[in-house]
């Protein structure tokens, strides 16, 4: 198990560590779908991430996200699925570059009510469809190679 982090401070313009959960669920017939989210400002497909939680397991901190942006419970993994990278912009002038850790959740429940309810688009797809949906490039291969009979 992960221990929890102790946060420090850091630089405005700064490499940035962000943690991110891949929901997903198998279906009836065993096929795997995951769920991507809007963003906030471009509404382009990415997965639920954000900042590190002080005393939270970077997972929790995963599966956190998960819940407040798109209302997801379920069984978050310890296990790194891959990493990738983007320029999160802060304002017009000002981008940080943000490297992203991937955990797998699988999604139990899904709730109604959840902090940005309604901000988001949300939808649950293939991997396939998903891995074509995202622009990052480490995170279209996460997606297509995610194999949930590899967790451990």
């Amino acid at each position: 198990m992960q221990p929890p982090l102790r946060i420090a401070a850091a630089v405005k313009r700064e490499t940035r560590t962000q943690f991110a959960a891949l929901p997903y669920r198998i279906k009836k017939k065993g096929q795997v779908d995951v769920m991507l989210i809007s963003s906030l400002d471009t509404g382009r497909w990415i997965i639920p991430k954000g900042w590190p939680m002080d005393g939270m397991r970077p997972a929790e901190a995963a599966a956190q996200e998960a819940w407040e942006e798109a209302g997801l419970r379920g069984r978050v993994f310890d296990d790194v699925l891959g990493l990738y990278s983007y320029s999160k912009f802060l304002d017009e002038d000002l981008s940080i570059p943000c490297i992203v850790v991937v955990f797998p959740l699988e999604v139990a429940h899904e709730d109604a009510a959840f902090p940005e309810a309604g901000k988001r688009k949300i939808k649950w797809m293939s991997r396939k469809k998903a891995a074509l949906r995202v622009d990052e490039p480490e995170l279209k291969q996460i997606i297509a190679a995610f194999d949930p009979e590899r967790l451990g």
